[in-house]
This record gives C-alpha cells, structure tokens and sequence, in this order.
C-alpha cells in the first residue's frame, strides 16, 4: 500500500484536497463544496445528485473522509451542512 503524505491541517489544504475529490463526485452527478473549517471538523456541501441522495452520508464517509483523514490524521469528522 502506498504511503500517503500528511499536510499540515488548515483550511487551504483541505480545500485543495477537496478539488482532487470533486471528479469523482461528478462523474455521478454531484459535486462537493468547502465550506469552512471548524475546529478539526471539515463542513461541506454536497451539491447536484449528491444533495438528498440516499447514499450521501456513505459517499461522505467513505470517499471524502477517508481520504482526508489519510492526509489530516487529527481530523475528527467530515459534516454536510445546507
């Protein structure tokens, strides 16, 4: 398994983070926003076919957590917010 590198924890980098993660959301119909970093909590906004659908909090667990806490090991959860 291959080595990820950690990032120093702020906002910039999650959001640039973030960016590497949207083609992924896209190719299905969605997309993902950085909305703010509070404390060690990430929020976004989940957005297109993403917003409402059922799947959401899996895609956000186990897409776009997973991988930020990969990067940001003090990381303490990733929040969809309206």
């Amino acid at each position: 398994m291959e080595k990820v590198e950690t990032k120093e924890f702020n906002a910039g980098n999650v959001k640039e983070e973030i960016e590497k993660i949207r083609p992924f959301l896209q190719r299905d119909g969605g997309d993902i926003e950085f909305v703010e970093l509070d404390g060690n909590v990430v929020k976004v906004r989940l957005q297109g076919a993403c917003s409402g659908c059922a799947m959401a909090t899996v895609t956000l667990q186990w897409t776009v957590e997973r991988n930020l806490r990969s990067i940001f090991p003090e990381l303490e959860k990733v929040e969809n917010v309206e």
